[in-house]
């Protein structure tokens, strides 16, 4: 038997585990089975050979091997196995109700202790309201102060002298 045959089958195998790595997921068990293909073709290479055919093969792996990683995954996009749908606003995909963008300003009461998150009531409604960080206590007056996202973001009002109603800042 020629003595390059096995190092080259070795580094066949490396690349088509490496491949396969590509497509099934595998928790890293098939890229370690391909590192020690790669490794013992390389050891075999410079060891039974020459040192100047190990490094014709180490300069194949730093050649083929990016280049394969970077095909695989080119390909593994455009594959079944991906994800081809993207959500998008022109297809009905809204990533806020837009129904909450109406209680901006709106005053209520929080239901359960905010901590910081909570239930309030607001306009006769039960919603989950969030805080900035602060506690506020069942059944005190509240204020909506923004909505991000689907959160409503609300503080506790103060009453001034003039029972003006205001935020805490």
């Amino acid at each position: 038997m020629k003595l390059y045959i096995l190092p080259v089958l070795l580094q066949f195998l490396g690349i088509l585990v490496i491949l396969a790595e590509i497509f099934i997921p595998s928790l890293g068990v098939l890229a370690a089975i391909a590192l020690g293909l790669l490794g013992y073709s390389l050891y075999l290479a410079f060891t039974t050979i020459s040192t100047f055919s190990g490094m014709i093969f180490v300069g194949f792996d730093l050649l083929a091997i990016p280049i394969l990683l970077i095909l695989g995954l080119k390909i593994l996009a455009v594959s079944p196995l991906s994800l081809k749908s993207r959500l998008a606003s022109k297809d009905g995909v809204v990533s806020q109700a837009s129904e909450l963008e109406e209680y901006g300003g709106k005053q209520g009461t929080s239901v359960t202790d905010l901590r910081p998150a909570g239930i309030a009531l607001i306009e006769g409604k039960r919603l989950d309201v969030v805080t900035d960080g602060d506690y506020i206590n069942a059944n005190t007056p509240i204020i909506v102060t923004g909505v991000t996202g689907n959160q409503i973001i609300v503080e506790k009002q103060i009453m001034d002298k003039n029972q003006e109603i205001r935020t805490k800042n």
